[in-house]
């Protein structure tokens, strides 16, 4: 007897779906959503809210898939190794359920292309990053779009939940965050930035793909059906075969000559030749084997007695030495190891930070590429600290990071925000998780306890003049005591009018970018406004510059404001003392430094804290994890 035809999957799941979530079901299923970031958490959030079943899902991520993720990011498989992380988890996630449209977008979320009014189209956007910076500035779009954000993070198997609710919680900025002491590894392999990103890539990379596990020995790639890359796969072919080299000539006197050929010249030239990365950043440098092996060589010094020198920073031609030093003690090692198998395995070597020879390979490889990137080298010492301390991120952490996440996410969706909670995973704590309920937006944030409003410019027309005279004094009522400042420095104030004449795009004043207003009333000053700008061809006989809103500015807090005074995104600002800025001080500097006048005139650069190095002193201080 034939068995019952079943029900089709689809059906059978939708059922689910309804049993479990009643009517909000209908909304999920007609919503539309945004998960910024592809990595560890950002794998697992995406297969949880397909499966959830939500509309429409947009993902956002710059990297590309390593080797390395795959322990952990498990949409991706041998054969996405170099693909879009979110291109490749579109595909993979769209096998789970067919009828969620899922749109990939590799690119990074600080382009222009993902201004305001598209952050505005989203009913709730997830936060799957692994860097401050970007999680600030998806936070503020959020916030300037006025959109339910959903903020995670782990560290090693601790993880963290957080919604962001414009006027009701605390921002991602509300709270100082300290500098981490966990970096990711999806920019290791392309933008390196800090001393720790070319410390990891050494180890964990380099040291790993010539004396451990190569992509060459993974299961030759199948690229048949996929003709719309065709230049990406010609350049994984020459990578192939170039890995492949490099491992059947060790040993050989030309061994140092082709690792450092390929990682540290050919793929330092194909990086270069990506011209949209170095739009903001400076290229980096390509090293030549055969000037540095000169340079080395005219020193004279062996690479053991420069290794003794481990409190020392090595120059470019001492790195080379011990670079190639180093690599025919490993080798030797390693083909030694390889002798002596008799089943006909492969062993392999291990980093070890008390091992002389592996710490030397990795000191001198991250040496030499912080050189390339512009990056002050550290000594081995130091390197031998931070290196000796990277601790790889956990799978079932992520998880359930993720799995919390869309928990957080059907309360916002069910209006329910009474019940939105912070939450916790705490390997430590007497329970794994431990929650706790949204606290108030701090009155004193400088990114949510701010006025915020849209300024429409025609940027054919409009000129800060503009902007001074027509909206902050006309319509808004400014004395004479404010200043106007963007990301690069001060713009204007009192003491500062060279730019009133000039066009908003010659001040590098764009679409989506942000101006803040900053009063210096001494007695009764308004809180700092916040102006996202928006290009628009205006009406000849209208002014050039317009709020889309009319304002009302609330003033600053005094010192004998009562505590219990509400305050929401949007409308109050940190308390100031009484008194006039110190107009020689640039917003960027602290007062009595030099450049001050450089920084109003908007020449000196924000200095991103996320890029200074933290030296580990000492054990204890932290354990460095990758995660991406």
């Amino acid at each position: 007897m034939e068995a019952p035809p079943t029900r089709p999957m689809a059906l059978k799941r939708e059922r689910h779906y309804r049993q479990s979530l009643g009517a909000m079901y209908g909304r999920i299923k007609q919503s539309r959503v945004l998960m910024v970031g592809a990595g560890g958490i950002g794998c697992e959030l995406l297969k949880n809210l397909v499966l959830t079943g939500f509309g429409e899902i947009h993902i956002v991520d710059l990297d590309t898939i390593d080797l390395s993720n795959l322990n952990r990011q498990f949409l991706f498989r041998h054969e996405h190794i170099k693909k879009s992380k979110a291109l490749v988890a579109k595909e993979s996630a769209s096998k789970f359920n067919p009828h969620v449209k899922l749109k990939a977008h590799h690119a990074n979320i600080k382009d222009p292309q993902f201004n305001i009014d598209w952050f505005s189209s989203f009913e709730v956007v997830f936060n799957a990053l692994d860097n401050i910076d970007a999680r600030r500035h998806v936070n503020k779009m959020c916030l300037a779009a006025n959109v339910p954000l959903i903020e995670s993070g782990t560290t090693g198997f601790n993880g963290q939940v957080q919604v962001i609710i414009k006027g009701k919680s605390e921002c991602y900025d509300c709270n100082t965050k300290e500098t981490p002491k966990t970096f990711p590894v999806c920019t290791i392999r392309s933008t390196p930035s800090q001393p720790i990103h070319c410390i990891v890539w050494a180890k964990s990379y380099l040291f790993t793909e010539v004396f451990g596990t190569s992509e060459e020995d993974l299961p030759e790639f199948d690229h048949t059906q996929d003709s719309e890359n065709a230049a990406e796969i010609e350049n994984l072919r020459k990578e192939a075969h170039a890995l492949k080299d490099i491992r059947q000539s060790m040993g050989l006197d030309e061994f140092p000559r082709k690792i450092f050929e390929k990682v540290f010249t050919d793929d330092i030239n194909r990086l270069r030749s990506m011209e949209d990365m170095w739009k903001t950043r400076q290229k980096p440098t390509a090293l030549d084997f055969e000037t540095v092996s000169k340079s080395s060589a005219s020193g004279g010094e062996v690479g053991d007695s420069i290794s003794k020198r481990d409190q020392d920073t090595w120059n470019l031609a001492e790195n080379f030495t011990v670079f190639c030093d180093s690599l025919r003690r490993l080798s030797r090692r390693l083909q030694q190891a390889q002798a002596g198998e008799a089943n006909g395995s492969s062993p392999v070597l291990s980093f070890d930070k008390d091992d002389d020879d592996t710490l030397d390979f990795v000191a001198s490889s991250a040496n030499m590429r912080s050189i390339i990137f512009g990056i002050q080298p550290r000594s081995k010492f130091d390197i031998k600290q931070m290196a000796g301390n990277i601790i790889p991120a956990i799978a079932t952490t992520n998880a359930m990071t993720a799995s919390l996440c869309v928990l957080q996410a059907f309360k916002i969706m069910r209006g329910d925000l009474q019940k939105a909670k912070m939450v916790f995973l705490e390997r430590s704590g007497a329970r794994v998780i431990n929650s706790e309920s949204l606290r108030p937006p701090n009155p004193d944030c400088p990114v949510c306890g701010v006025m915020q409003s849209r300024l429409i410019v025609d940027p054919s027309r409009a000129t800060l003049d503009d902007l001074v005279q027509d909206i902050l004094k006309s319509d808004l009522g400014y004395g004479d005591e404010f200043s106007i400042n963007n990301e690069v420095g001060t713009l204007y104030d009192p003491d500062l009018e060279d730019n009133l004449s000039k066009k908003f795009n010659e001040l590098g004043v764009n679409a989506d970018s942000f101006l803040t207003i900053i009063d210096d009333d001494e007695e009764n000053p308004r809180v700092n406004l916040s102006l996202s700008i928006s290009e628009k061809s205006l009406p000849d006989d209208s002014k050039p510059v317009v709020l889309s809103q009319q304002l009302d500015i609330p003033r600053k807090r005094t010192l004998d404001t009562k505590e219990t005074q509400e305050h929401t995104n949007g409308g109050v600002s940190p308390p100031t003392a009484p008194g006039k800025r110190k107009r020689a001080a640039s917003s960027l500097e602290e007062p009595g430094t030099e450049g001050q006048k450089d920084a109003k005139r908007g020449k000196v650069q924000a200095t991103d804290q996320e890029d200074e190095l933290i030296l580990v002193d000492g054990p204890g201080q932290g354990a460095i994890v990758i995660d991406d």
